[in-house]
């Protein structure tokens, strides 16, 4: 292999690297969370809202992160919030109050949400240096970072490590790996040269965010209601309602795993509009027929056709935007986040007054809004222009 070419193979492996750390370092945390529940004697409804801390902290940082990738470009932002993520991890395990724990989750989250736009920044850099679409096996990589974390966080219960130590062992992980990771970074492409903005004076960045707004929206409903359907609504055993989210996710890394050759081969648009047509149908045929197999076939369905939309987005808003790849990524994550905060008790609110496969209902309605608005994503292949 020419050196030409080891250099964007290098940062692609690297940045894949960091893309699955990010998911792991904050999965390895939630298997924990009723145990922190109990220890703090928080109730229900303290902890959501103690829990909000980290998504709070994510969408301040994003905003502020997106203008320091134009300024400074990726290669250097990313190593600094790698190692933040790192060393402020063991803060959870300290806090001795639902207050001490939900600004420690805003700190942590700030860093993790500022680093989800520096990680994806950089995998536009690696995207137009492959001149073809790449970035949907970026977040094919976080998908399975994020199954490693739950799997590590739940063995590390198991044998008696508590969240203090877990996460004094990430903060050790973060110092040793985030130089010799970040090192084969690219520099991101002219940076000086756009001035710091509100990404949303764009008005293509505000439709690709209502995409991500209602993608997010629907994944995150999903990952907090799926069990409670299958258990409840559909009526199996509770050691059988985690296979919907299971099936969901599953499918998801599939359709990450084989996203950008369709997109190369298909375009964007097309694929994000067949494959949002698939999870609307699927899903919603699902829910109307009520049956166990056919709720399994649905979540598939759904965690398929929602696969790519994020990072199909994310390139396009990239190439499209006139701000730099750092706030246009900005604008729709933060888009995106607002999504994901609103699904869970948004379906919990529609099915308090209705039922809740009335109110999952929402979900391939969402979902078919997409395919109408894939339009946006334009049938030229992302990753070619310099």
């Amino acid at each position: 292999m020419s050196d030409t070419l080891s250099v964007p193979v290098r940062a692609r492996v690297a940045t894949g690297i960091v893309f699955a750390l990010h998911a792991a370092m904050f999965a390895c945390w939630t298997p924990h969370i009723p145990e922190v529940k109990h220890r703090l004697g928080l109730d229900d409804g303290t902890l959501g809202l103690t829990l909000l801390g980290a998504p709070v902290g994510s969408v301040v940082a994003m905003l502020l992160v997106g203008n320091a990738v134009a300024r400074f470009g990726s290669r250097r932002v990313v190593p600094v919030l790698l190692l933040g993520y790192g060393l402020t991890s063991p803060l959870l395990g300290y806090a001795w109050s639902g207050w001490s724990l939900f600004l420690a989750l805003a700190l942590w989250g700030g860093f993790q949400g500022g680093l989800d736009v520096a990680q994806n920044s950089q995998g536009i850099a690696v995207e137009r240096a492959y001149r073809r679409p790449i970035l949907t096996s970026f977040h094919a990589w976080w998908s399975l970072g994020s199954f490693v974390g739950v799997g590590v966080g739940a063995v590390l219960i198991g044998l008696g490590v508590d969240l203090a130590g877990q996460m004094i062992g990430v903060a050790v992980l973060a110092v040793l790996v985030t130089v010799p990771l970040t090192r084969p970074l690219l520099a991101d492409r002219s940076v000086d040269e756009h001035r710091l903005a509100a990404p949303w004076r764009d008005r293509r960045v505000l439709v690709l965010g209502a995409i991500i707004f209602a993608a997010l929206l629907c994944e995150g409903a999903i990952g907090d209601w799926a069990a409670l359907y299958l258990r409840e609504s559909i009526g199996v055993p509770v050691e059988r309602a985690g296979l919907g989210f299971g099936v969901f996710a599953a499918l998801m890394v599939l359709g990450r795993a084989m996203g950008d050759r369709w997109v190369l081969r298909f375009g964007p648009a097309r694929v994000v509009g067949v494959l949002a047509a698939v999870g609307a149908v699927g899903f919603g045929v699902a829910l109307v027929s009520g049956g166990f197999w056919f709720a399994l076939v649905g979540f598939g369905a759904f965690g398929l056709g929602l696969s790519c939309i994020v990072p199909v987005a994310f390139s396009v808003a990239a190439e499209q935007s006139d701000a730099h790849a750092g706030q246009a990524i900005a604008g729709v994550a933060t888009a995106g986040w607002a999504g994901f905060l609103l699904g869970p008790p948004l379906i919990g609110l529609l099915a308090h007054a209705s039922s809740l496969p009335v109110a999952l209902g929402l979900l391939p309605v969402l979902c078919a809004a997409v395919v109408f608005g894939a339009r946006a994503l334009g049938g030229r292949t992302p990753g070619g222009r310099e």
